[in-house]
């Protein structure tokens, strides 16, 4: 059974992907029948905006850059947090 699987990863750090694009990474301390996920000390992280890609372009532009712009994914604190099964797309154990 999948819970049985996840119940396997308890207590490990997880890195988890949901279908807006979003992801988090915490520490797995339980699950359900429903394959929701309770994480603990969990960080968010998210594609950056627009209007974030466009300063950074701009600025590479201003400092003389040539090549790809990079942007850094959003992160914030979350901490405890469910993650509910039905939208998690990808599930990965952290190093």
């Amino acid at each position: 059974m999948a819970s049985d699987f996840l119940s396997s990863f308890l207590n490990k750090s997880l890195r988890v992907h949901i279908q807006d694009g979003r992801m988090f990474i915490g520490t797995l301390k339980c699950t359900d029948r429903e394959q929701n996920l309770i994480l603990a000390v969990t960080h968010e992280y998210r594609e950056p905006s627009e209007q974030d890609r466009l300063l950074a372009a701009q600025r590479q532009e201003y400092l003389g850059l040539s090549g790809p712009v990079k942007v850094d994914m959003k992160k914030r604190f979350v901490g405890l947090i469910v993650v509910p099964g039905q939208y998690i797309t990808k599930l990965e154990i952290e190093d």
